[in-house]
């Protein structure tokens, strides 16, 4: 089941804190980053934050979470985390077409690291192409997707 999450509230932002980074752990080794700022990302910035939260519940425990910028001109899948637990479970596919079905926008951007070829598949499975790739300051390839609707 997927519900809109409350950032703002201390305990749900803990709890989405948590997936990101059980998340991002496996996804900095796949990298190969030993420096990987989401990693570093504090609570009070999941608190504080403007963008959309929604999570995947299975058995009510919080097993993923998409989270989304909105802007007029695009809706940008600013991460995308699954719990390893849940791993191989189809929950990030649920997640992107969910973000695909509430959100009306012309463009959908998103962004990961070139050597995630789980992350890579998924978005090119839902017709994302790329459009970009470089080299971050903390020594990760990255890779940009889009996808327009219009």
């Amino acid at each position: 089941m997927i519900q809109k999450l409350n950032n703002n509230s201390h305990e749900i932002a803990k709890k989405i804190r948590v997936v990101f980074q059980a998340s991002y752990k496996i996804e900095a080794k796949l990298l190969g980053a030993k420096d990987f700022p989401p990693l570093k990302r504090p609570l009070k910035n999941y608190m504080e934050s403007q963008n959309d939260f929604y999570g995947y519940l299975q058995n009510h425990e919080l097993a993923a979470v998409v989270e989304i910028e909105h802007t007029k001109t695009h809706t940008r899948i600013k991460s995308l985390v699954v719990a390893p637990y849940f791993f191989r479970q189809g929950m990030a596919s649920k997640l992107v077409q969910f973000t695909f079905n509430s959100y009306n926008s012309p463009l959908f951007i998103v962004e990961t690291g070139a050597a995630n070829l789980p992350a890579t598949a998924l978005y090119t499975k839902f017709g994302f192409v790329e459009i970009l790739q470089w080299d971050t300051d903390f020594g990760v390839r990255k890779v940009k997707f889009k996808k327009t609707t219009m």
